[in-house]
């Protein structure tokens, strides 16, 4: 895979440090025609106006791989404005960090400048450029630029910190990633704990990286993300939400999930659901699993998917819990179902901030669940038409698959589906009349009578 002599060149991997190692063409399996063209012609400008370029981050990596990226990545020394004046049709975005969107036909590539570890000295607190951390250590903004070498340091994971040149086909590593690529390990750029602290946010991405390419955390890597696991809470919920589609709608979710449950880290995202996590045969964690398998399936089939469906997964053994109780309190069961949805959504948003536009569909999923077992007479047609009906009877074919006993509602829906209008008639028909059927009563078994033989008898008059 990767054509070079590592032994001979292999450094210490614990030392993150000191200038990189220029692989050249023949140390590597890249070339320049697999890089995507609207990225190379952005490299090409930048350097020929003078500055460094380079194709950076998990392009690199997917390539060495035998991956296919899905986008290309540059890193340059030009500062965003000055990225901005070489091509027309681009736009700096970002405070916290501002990088260049470079807009062509139907692609956009992203350009990043060189960023610092360091503070900007002479710099007063208020600068926007000024590199600010919270108390705990959380980067605030982080728009202190640098050299290629700090750039490499800052980034996350050594596997996304190599640099490909290919105006020369060589690779620049400054940090051993490709020596993690070659042992198959995910490790953290500098002192984990520290890197945790800026950024909580990359203990999601150790886990979703080490699921997507079946890599191993490196063991000091993986030490403190249990004690760090908290300082997920310091996300913002839009954030946090953006991180966890990424994380269970990238085709890998179900490794991912066992590895967030293995460091602490899916109680910071599902608070609710978590503690029904404890039994590991139950319902609830058959649920997930099984919800994470079908979407890893959809994704590699290329069929769609949607967070609507994943996060109505997540929260519905905590709905059906809830709206239990709330039955058991006297209240109707639509009454119920809705009351425990409104209020379990209510109390996820803070964590991830679940879009209205998926809310809403999640609670017709989950109200089309007591609709569609009553599906006598009209009732089956009319939930045929129901936009959100496939998605409803798909949630009803994934309970049953967990374990769920629906008496054969998902089999009866899916004859139904199959069948002409006259056979969809005569099944509706025959709920219909089940439904009314009196139901046989069960005698009562009498109570022996009292003996009356001693009694006095009553008079005639």
């Amino acid at each position: 895979m990767l054509e070079r002599i590592s032994k001979f060149f292999k450094t210490d991997k614990n030392s993150n440090s000191a200038g990189a190692y220029v692989y050249g063409p023949s140390e590597h399996c890249l070339s320049p025609d697999m890089i995507n063209r609207d990225a190379y012609n952005v490299v090409d400008v930048l350097q020929k106006a003078g500055f460094e370029a380079y194709v950076v981050g998990g392009c690199v990596r997917d390539l060495l791989l035998g991956l296919k990226p899905k986008d290309f990545d540059v890193a340059t020394s030009a500062k965003p404005s000055e990225v901005k004046a070489l091509f027309r049709r681009s736009r700096i975005i970002g405070r916290r960090f501002q990088i260049v969107h470079v807009q062509f036909s139907r692609e956009i590539i992203e350009v990043t400048t060189f960023r610092s570890n360091e503070k900007q000295s002479g710099s007063k607190s208020s600068n926007k450029n000024q590199r600010q951390q919270t108390d705990s250590g959380m980067l605030t903004r982080d728009n202190v630029f640098g050299s290629v070498e700090e750039d490499a340091s800052r980034r996350d994971l050594t596997v996304n910190a190599l640099y490909y040149d290919p105006s020369d086909n060589s690779i620049h590593d400054f940090t051993n990633g490709l020596d993690d690529i070659d042992d198959r390990i995910i490790r953290i750029i500098g002192d984990p704990s520290t890197r945790f602290r800026e950024d909580p946010v990359r203990l999601l991405r150790v886990a979703r990286f080490a699921a997507k390419l079946g890599f191993d955390i490196e063991a000091r890597t993986a030490k403190p993300m249990k004690h760090r696991a908290g300082d997920l809470q310091q996300v913002s919920p839009p954030r946090l939400f953006d991180e966890t589609l990424k994380l269970f709608m990238s085709g890998n979710g179900l490794d991912t999930f066992k590895l967030l449950l293995d460091h602490k880290l899916f109680e910071h995202i599902v608070p609710q659901l978590n503690p029904m996590l404890n039994d590991k045969q139950g319902e609830p964690v058959k649920l997930v699993r099984q919800a994470l398998v079908n979407t890893d399936k959809r994704i590699r089939n290329k069929q769609r998917v949607t967070p609507a469906f994943i996060y109505a997964a997540l929260l519905w053994p905590v709905v059906q819990r809830l709206s239990s109780n709330y039955e058991k309190n006297g209240n109707s069961p639509p009454y119920a179902l809705s009351k425990a949805a409104g209020d379990i959504i209510a109390a996820q948003i803070p964590v991830t901030a679940i879009p209205k536009r998926f809310t809403i569909p999640m609670r017709e999923i989950w109200d089309l669940q007591l609709h569609m077992k009553r599906r006598g007479g009209n009732r089956a047609k009319r939930l045929a038409e129901h936009p959100r009906f496939r998605a409803a009877y798909d949630f009803i074919l994934l309970r049953e698959q967990a374990g769920e006993d629906l008496k054969g509602l998902g089999d009866w829906w899916t004859k139904y589906q199959d069948a002409n209008e006259d056979q969809r008639q005569s099944m509706a028909e025959e709920i219909l009349s089940n439904d009314k059927r009196p139901k046989r009563r069960r005698r009562r078994r009498n109570s022996p009578k009292p003996d009356n033989s001693s009694s006095p008898k009553p008079e005639n008059g």
